[in-house]
């Protein structure tokens, strides 16, 4: 990555793995080291995920140093190593090389050995070998031999499964010993009275048993809090080393020193210790478990990413790295082969599933001069296309980083229990003291009672002191809070969320989209190309007396020659299609809006609405009532005319997509407004409208206006979202509290819009809402969950219901119910992993509307 500070460079969005985080602490933790580089615009850490998303100015922080600050913080930037092999070469080319491949973003170190051994580390998510092997040929060196490669296909699979299996074995160490020391603490009771020995119940034994727990399984919390607490930082650790080491400690004494003035013999809570530590490692062990299947759907796409392609070269079949494809390569597919790349069929026809990447289940024929996609499944036959977009720049390769980046966003749900969470800790310890000081000073002479009992626990509390007593309640409090429940709330959900929506071929560009999307109230559909198939095609030549049909034809097609609208393609569709050959015009000019106006041998043809032919002075009145006509049938009119003479109309026909009408329906039936937006005239958007089912209007509008008309609505108090094809709508899309680009294609990192549908299916719309709404109910549900325990729990750990009850919560069931709740939430989130939303097929009916124009109708 470029480090130099001599010009400034365009902010990159950079998505960086971290691991290593437990709670909600680390993620401010981190965030913050991070926040302090110069260079770092804005950082965004989820937990969830795993992940950071950056904004960074690449001429002032490298790569490196961003690894840098999150090691020192405690936690670790994973990076894969790859080496290759050149010919040696002088110190001079050595630096030369080093220089080089630094300068490539998403690469952190690169060295050079005297045998010509050449060792990169990078990050795998912005940069792979194949891009590192093009930038050693652009420099001159052919590479001969790759020598090892230290990467794996999802390395945050491989840490997670290691944290799995580190949980497994403390899981295997802790649960024997912990059941060896309840029944020794309940060896009098019956029935185990009866077979468990007495011996059992030894205090030093019970220490024998318990110190292993607490040096094994136990080590890792005191470890990660003696980290945290030396970069001035503290997190869940912290808590559970707090509670198991002051619980083990006080144990200790009162073992070998019983007249030390801390509880005596009464007060050994070796039980604690030991249901504490299995209690919380099972929760550890459960939540790596369930966050692996939040993430499943991010890892099958990365799975989709091919490994190898088969190119043709210099007449020869030769099969190379998949990464290693150019941009002009000829690849071969095969039947039951994976598309390496994107690209443009150029021999060849199969039917290709592209399932997995555009939702769509069913095989799309493709044959010379379609597009394919890396990582769809070549059904059928055998095809060549010629590589367009290679490594990160393919349509797979950019949602996997739009879902990537979308789980390390926030949404502004988040706000308040990022808010909580961060200040957790430090609240908690303050309860847990003023625990501690309430029951020392006061509440035990007044409330104590010698028969009181803890859940789990041998036996009453007897002759417990103040201090014992007020002691256990301290690390009751301490246990039991849950700030991990808290700070997993939205991200566990959101990551499931955009992972569901993305195997559906939608993309939510961050958590504030699926926020936003879940809010909304009306739907705005732009005409051309979103609700219609967007390639009209001539219907009706009208020519006035004195002018045959031909003639019209003929000079409309003059003035369409150099057009690149699609009412000008139809136009000149329908002129060769009855053999007429327009020539070129001499001059053209384009009338956004409104038409076009071309001469040829000194006269003039302009062709378009009214408005342009009121502003040309043409007289239009004897085609008006066949224009009305036409305009009532759905169709678009044109009109016509030749040195200011009228010559007639035209009539272009654009028919609605399949679903259009169906998704109409069923947005209205979820409780939305739906509206379309044309530059179509009155008559013509209302027929349109009117078929689709749709009762608000706003037509003709001018390009730049339609912004202005959205901001109109808004104004209204209405939350919009705006549905475009992502290019000419760019304004309007980014206008909209949310924008929609509809039929995308390979354009994705381009998109103006806050959501992004990968088919060219209005339906998919209303599969966007449902997932949205589905994944904030997830939210608000998490939400309602961590935050009504801890306020529950708290109050109960600290004694509240020990005056009328004379029963407490002892340390054991505080982590018990602890593990539940981070658990909980993670099972719920996991649990979307089924959902999808629902598709409805067959023909959709909806009941005939007269359409109207919304509030404040724009160019009416």
């Amino acid at each position: 990555m470029a480090t130099r500070t001599d010009e400034r460079e365009e902010p990159l969005q950079l998505t960086v793995p971290v691991e290593g985080m437990t709670c909600a602490a680390c993620v401010n933790r981190v965030e913050r080291a991070l926040k302090r580089l110069p260079g770092v615009l804005d950082a965004r850490v989820s937990l969830a995920a795993g992940r950071a998303g950056l904004e960074i100015d690449p001429s002032r922080v490298s790569l490196s140093t961003i690894a840098q600050a999150v090691a020192e913080a405690g936690y670790e930037v994973p990076l894969d190593t790859v080496r290759f092999h050149l010919p040696a070469r002088g110190e001079a080319e050595a630096a030369r090389i080093r220089e080089a491949l630094e300068r490539l973003a998403g690469v952190v170190q690169a060295e050079v050995g005297p045998d010509g051994t050449v060792s990169v580390r990078y990050l795998r998510e912005s940069i792979g070998p194949g891009r590192l092997k093009r930038a050693l040929r652009e420099l001159g060196y052919e590479v001969s031999e790759r020598l090892a490669e230290e990467e794996g296909l999802d390395r945050e699979r491989q840490a997670r499964q290691q944290e799995i299996r580190r949980q497994f074995v403390n899981l295997l160490i802790v649960t024997p010993l912990a059941a060896l020391v309840m029944l020794g603490m309940f060896h009098a009771y019956w029935p185990l009275s009866l077979f468990v020995p007495s011996w059992l119940g030894n205090r030093w034994l019970m220490l024998g048993l318990t110190t292993p727990i607490v040096l094994g399984p136990a080590r890792q919390f005191f470890l990660r809090s003696i980290s945290g607490l030396r970069h001035g930082v503290a997190d869940m650790n912290l808590l559970y080393a707090t509670g198991i080491g002051a619980a083990y400690l006080i144990a200790l004494i009162n073992t070998a020193w019983p007249e030390a003035g801390f509880g005596g013999r009464d007060a050994t809570f070796y039980e604690a210790v030991a249901m504490l530590t299995l209690f919380i490692v099972l929760g550890r062990y459960l939540e790596a478990l369930t966050r692996g299947r939040a993430s499943e759907a991010i890892r099958r796409l990365m799975a989709l990413q091919p490994q190898r392609a088969r190119l043709l070269r210099d007449g020869q079949e030769i099969e190379v790295p998949a990464d290693e494809v150019e941009v002009g390569d000829i690849c071969l597919v095969r039947p039951g082969e994976a598309v390496p790349v994107d690209g443009v069929i150029v021999e060849g026809y199969s039917a290709v599933d592209e399932s997995l990447v555009t939702g769509e289940s069913l095989p799309a024929e493709k044959t010379a001069g379609d597009t394919v996609l890396a990582g769809t499944l070549n059904r059928t036959g055998a095809f060549k296309l010629r590589a367009v977009r290679v490594g990160r720049e393919t349509t797979l390769a950019q949602i996997v980083r739009l879902v990537e980046e979308a789980q390390a966003s926030r949404a502004p749900i988040q706000r308040l229990a990022d808010w909580v969470a961060g200040h957790f800790i430090l609240g908690v310890h303050l309860l847990a003291l003023a625990t501690f000081a309430f029951w020392f000073f006061y509440g035990y002479d007044r409330w104590f009672q010698p028969e009181s009992r803890l859940l789990l626990s041998a036996g009453a509390l007897g002759q417990m002191g103040a201090f014992g007593f007020a002691f256990l309640m301290s690390v009751t409090v301490l246990v039991i809070s849950c700030p991990c429940a808290v700070g997993l709330a939205t991200p566990a959900a959101v990551m499931a969320g955009t992972g569901i929506a993305a195997s559906q071929g939608i993309l939510f560009k961050g958590a504030d989209a699926i926020e936003a999307t879940a809010r909304l109230q009306v739907i705005v559909f732009d005409k051309t190309g979103t609700l219609t198939q967007g390639r009209p095609s001539l219907t009706d030549v009208v020519a006035l007396p004195g002018t045959t049909a031909e003639e019209l034809l003929a000079w409309a097609a003059i003035a369409e020659r150099r057009s690149e609208h699609p009412l000008g393609e139809a136009v000149l569709t329908g002129a060769r299609e009855r053999g007429l050959q327009p020539p070129e015009p001499q001059e053209f000019r384009a009338l956004p809006g409104q038409g076009v106006e071309a001469r040829l041998d000194g006269r003039t043809v302009i062709l378009g609405n009214r408005r342009l032919m009121a502003e040309a002075g043409v007289d239009i009145l004897p085609l008006e009532e066949q224009a009305q006509r036409l305009e009532e049938e759905g169709k678009t009119v044109v009109f016509v005319a030749l040195d200011g003479r009228p010559l007639g109309l035209l009539a272009v026909a654009d028919t609605p997509k399949p679903t259009a009408a169906q998704a109409a329906a069923e947005l209205r039936r979820m409780g939305l407004q739906v509206a379309m937006l044309s530059g179509d005239n009155w008559r013509t958007a209302r027929a349109i409208a009117r078929s689709l089912g749709i009762e608000q209007v706003l037509a003709e509008v001018l390009p730049q206006g339609k912004a202005e008309a959205l901001r109109q609505l808004q104004e209204q108090g209405l939350r919009v979202a705006m549905v475009g094809d992502g290019i000419n709508d760019a304004p309007a899309l980014a206008q909209a509290d949310v924008g929609m680009a509809i039929g995308s294609g390979t354009d994705i990192a381009k998109e103006t819009g806050h959501v992004i549908l990968v088919r060219d299916d209005p339906l998919d719309v209303v599969a966007a809402i449902e997932t949205a709404r589905f994944t904030m109910k997830k939210v608000r549900e998490n939400l309602a969950w961590a935050f009504v325990y801890n306020l529950v729990t708290l109050p109960v750990a600290a004694g509240v219901l020990y005056p009328l009850t004379g029963r407490m919560v002892g340390p054991e069931v505080a982590a018990l119910l602890m593990a539940l709740s981070s658990l909980s939430v993670s099972l719920n989130s996991a649990s979307m992993r089924g959902w999808r939303p629902r598709r409805r097929s067959g023909p959709a009916s909806p009941a005939p509307v007269a359409p109207r124009p919304l509030p404040q109708e724009v160019g009416r």
